[in-house]
């Protein structure tokens, strides 16, 4: 197999002694399998780009939810500030006895 060409200087990879190589660990995001390689790091834009595509979904996903939540919780609230304001609106009936006549004829 032939050494790896560098897409920089296209010439053959000078691996350590270069800045752009570079090791990467964790779960490769196509295939689930455990990575801890070095490599180019132009060559790990694809693979880095589709991690970062798949967490910018799961984000969308978490604003989405949260989003839902505040807006539900919003409304329950509106409902209870209208309940409190018709039934501030509503005339309040209280019961007054008319005052007791003593000693006093109606002739």
């Amino acid at each position: 197999m032939s050494e790896p060409l560098c897409p920089l200087l296209k010439k053959p990879c000078i691996t350590h002694g270069c800045k752009f190589y570079t090791h990467v660990t964790g779960v490769h995001p196509q295939t689930g399998q455990s990575i801890d390689h070095w490599d180019c790091a132009i060559s790990w834009l694809p693979v880095m780009l589709t991690e970062n595509a798949r967490m910018t979904r799961n984000v969308s996903a978490s604003v989405d939810s949260m989003r839902n939540e505040v807006v539900q919780r919003q409304d329950e609230l509106n409902s209870a500030v209208a309940l409190g304001v018709n039934r501030e609106k509503a005339p309040s009936v209280t019961y007054v006895p008319d005052p007791p006549s003593i000693g006093m004829r109606d002739d």
